[in-house]
């Protein structure tokens, strides 16, 4: 799908979380799991001199051989154990216990993109960059390969003084692993050999080392430093440099060969939130029904009430609607988009036809023509066409070209699939699902990725054809490819599948072929057949998203440190662009034709423009729990989340429109007229606040939409701010008329003073 397959785990970089309660889970299994224990620490009786103790005690009370694995105090206060589920049920009913919840499997969801994100000449064009060097991020993934000259530390000074972390010493890991680029790293597997049992250290290393590529790729596209003559096998040869060159990383590994665990990723966001991180990407996530039960949510709350922005991917679950990951308010969804850089590989068909696609290849060249055979007339299962293990005759396929569907194994596994049978080329045709998406993949042999029609016409050319042929030669590097940014296929899209009226993604940075550091421990597949070993690797998914917006949150956060986590995400979406310069919208790959805001949410992250907004929507931790009323959660839910007491007010009408977010979702109602149609009129109003964050100025308000249906009013229409840091509070209400259910539209509000333009995009759903 979107990755090389990382040996045993499955290919999306982000997939499903499974959740289960206690109260679901099945009382006559004896057998332990691991829980997450959430403790109410003003129960703690007097008799204990700290809550460990009284953890301990509480424990102990139904079972006598459990021993804490963690212990948490930033992000919660409790910690994870592993007991039976009667064991479990048990230690519910104590008092002072808010839930336990069961153990959890969240899975892993540059030469172009600096110089494609206008941060080519960086001293030129961002003055203040070099006090991103005070700011660390904090990656939590599969670890870190410290050897990269990535994480060259030579044109950095000393470690920033409110770092508190450590090195962790581990397998093939040493304290001087660490320097001053990559200042800390550490690992968290307790969860983990809980669940599964002991790592194969012959596998996977007990340590912050990397044996998987993922976290190296995902650190060093957030700040990796400057690497002259970087590429994959020549591909997008050039200088290599994270978004944000001069900030520190600090890697927490959490994620194995199994999937990372959610005791172990609290753990690590607790640890980091203690060190010292100011940003925390993670390129992970799942699916939840409710912000209590996601441990990134909560996680991520305790950090962003410290002041910690939190960027995490929105998951690769498109291009179907609702299949977003991490759409808690306080934390930024990242999508992802394309760049204008492809690498081309050309197939000719025997009958003069010319089809371009895409691969890394760079082996040896198929230089003749040679039989062209399709996998599902030359295999022995009914799902031969897709190129699975086993599933081709050699007979039919030796010395061939084999025409392959993309879809369900991965697609460099597919050309082993077809080299193993003796096949000498491939052709991957894209299905209906992925459109004219073009991933490339550094294959084994001879290969063109195509999209739908091309697949299409290759497939016809051979139903049509006594005897088909075809030749493929692999192309270098492409740059300059329009439109560009386009959305990409596999990114997740809206509408939020908690709480529709927040609008997700947040925003979305480049995904498809990033080109980024790599561990020397697998190769560029990720298979266990692929020997070869590269410094740097071309990578596609949210998971390559998210660390672009880490890195150039940081940017933003070394030049005005004072920026709370809701401003810098505010100034990152009110300066995202939705249109090419000729003003048509940005395209789906997967459909060719126009997105929306349910795609890219405000639009494509536009770093230079976001280091001068001009106005930012800020919000506090207050907002959040207000936001936390609107839902209607009680005050044992909102504790889960916020470690608070707290009880919404019964006087008080909480709106979740009054959350100051930086983009508008706006539900409305759908009702049935007498003769089967609809009438109805619905009025909704949300509020906001505008931060100054420059000079005196007076900003006028514009709005442009697809529909008459609706009618937006802004009171008031402008804006006149004397100071910096100025609040100025504005209305917008929508009067709609009554569209058919699952009607959609779109507007967008801009305030801008003639220097600075600051847009919200409107997403409209009839339901």
């Amino acid at each position: 799908m979107k990755m090389p397959r990382l040996r045993l785990l499955p290919l999306l970089i982000v997939l499903f979380l499974f959740h289960s309660s206690v109260d679901a889970a099945d009382t006559n299994i004896s057998h332990k799991k691991t829980f997450i224990i959430h403790m109410d620490k003003s129960y703690m009786p007097e008799s204990f001199d700290d809550h460990l103790q009284w953890y301990d005690a509480s424990l102990k009370s139904v079972s006598h051989s459990a021993d804490m694995l963690y212990s948490y105090n930033n992000v919660i206060h409790g910690y994870s154990v592993q007991l039976t589920v009667e064991e479990a049920k048990l230690l519910e009913e104590h008092p002072g216990i808010i839930s336990v919840q069961e153990d959890v499997v969240y899975e892993l969801h540059t030469t172009r993109s600096p110089e494609f994100l206008g941060l080519l000449n960086t001293g030129a064009l961002l003055p203040q960059s070099s006090k991103s060097s005070d700011v660390i991020i904090g990656v939590l993934d599969t670890g870190v390969t410290p050897e990269l000259s990535s994480f060259d530390d030579k044109e950095l000074g000393p470690v920033p003084s409110i770092w508190k972390g450590t090195c962790e010493v581990g397998k093939s890991f040493s304290a001087s692993s660490c320097n001053r680029k990559l200042i800390g790293a550490r690992f968290f597997l307790k969860g983990y050999e809980s669940a599964y049992g002991p790592i194969d250290e012959t596998i996977e290393s007990k340590s912050p080392r990397d044996d998987d590529g993922h976290g190296t790729h995902t650190a060093t596209t957030a700040a990796g430093s400057t690497v002259v003559g970087a590429s994959l096998f020549g591909f997008a040869a050039g200088t290599a440099r994270g978004m944000a060159p001069h900030a520190r990383v600090a890697a927490y590994k959490v994620c194995w060969i199994g999937g990372c665990v959610s005791s172990d990723i609290l753990a690590a966001m607790d640890m980091a939130i203690a060190d010292g991180v100011n940003i925390l990407s993670l390129s992970l996530g799942g699916s939840v029904s409710e912000y209590f039960r996601d441990t990134v949510a909560i996680g991520a709350f305790a950090a962003t009430s410290k002041g910690i922005l939190v960027s995490t991917s929105a998951g690769n679950g498109g291009p179907s609607e609702g299949a977003l990951s991490n759409v808690a308010p306080w934390m930024t969804t990242v999508g992802a988009g394309t760049m204008d850089r492809q690498f081309p590989s050309h197939v000719t068909l025997g009958n003069g036809r010319k089809l371009t696609g895409v691969s890394l290849y760079k082996g040896k060249p198929l230089a003749r023509s040679v039989q062209l055979v399709y996998a599902g007339n030359a295999s022995s299962m009914s799902t031969g066409n897709l190129c699975m293990k086993g599933s081709l005759i050699p007979e039919r396929v030796r010395g061939k070209i084999v025409l392959c569907d993309r879809g369900l194994n991965p697609r460099t596994e597919k050309g082993l699939v077809v080299k193993d049978a003796g096949g000498i080329g491939m052709i991957l045709s894209n299905t209906d699902t992925y459109g004219e998406e073009l991933v490339a993949d550094s294959h084994f042999i001879p290969t063109a990725a195509v999209g739908l029609i091309a697949g299409n016409e290759v497939r016809d050319y051979i139903t049509s054809t006594h005897n088909p042929t075809a030749t493929i030669v692999s192309g270098d590097t492409q740059l300059g490819i329009q439109p560009s940014p386009v959305v990409a296929a596999f990114s997740s899209r809206g509408p939020n599948p908690i709480t529709p009226e927040i609008l997700k993604p947040d925003l979305i940075a480049p995904g498809v072929n990033i080109l980024a550091g790599w561990t020397g421990k697998v190769g560029p597949t990720g298979l266990r057949e692929d020997t070869r070993r590269v410094d740097f690797n071309i990578v596609s998914g949210t998971s390559m998203a998210c660390p672009h917006v880490s890195g150039l949150a940081a940017l933003i956060k070394g030049a005005h440190p004072e920026w709370s986590p809701a401003a810098i995400r505010s100034a990152l979406m009110t300066t995202a662009y939705s249109k090419y310069k000729n003003g048509e919208r940005i395209q789906d790959v997967a459909t060719g034709t126009a997105s929306s805001p349910f795609d890219y949410g405000s639009g494509h992250v536009n770093p230079v423009s976001a280091l001068d907004p001009g106005l930012v929507y800020d919000a506090a931790e207050e907002d959040y729990i207000n936001f936390l009323c609107a839902i209607k959660y009680s005050s044992a839910m909102i504790k889960l989340i916020t470690k608070r007491d707290y009880t919404c007010r019964t006087d008080k009408e909480y709106s979740i429109g009054d959350l100051n977010y930086p983009s508008f979702s706006v539900s409305l109602q759908t009702a049935s007229g007498p003769n089967g149609g609809s009438s109805t009129t619905s009025v909704v109003k949300y509020t906001r606040t505008l931060t100054n964050m420059g000079q005196p100025a007076s900003y006028k308000v514009s709005i442009s939409q697809e529909t008459k249906e609706v009618k937006i009013v802004v009171i008031p229409e402008v804006l006149k701010f004397s100071k910096p840091n100025e609040k100025k509070t504005y209305t917008v209400t929508f009067t709609a008329d009554s569209m058919p259910s699952g009607t959609t539209s779109f507007a967008h509000l801009e305030w801008s003073d003639g220097k600075h333009i600051v847009s919200s995009p409107i997403a409209f759903s009839w339901t």
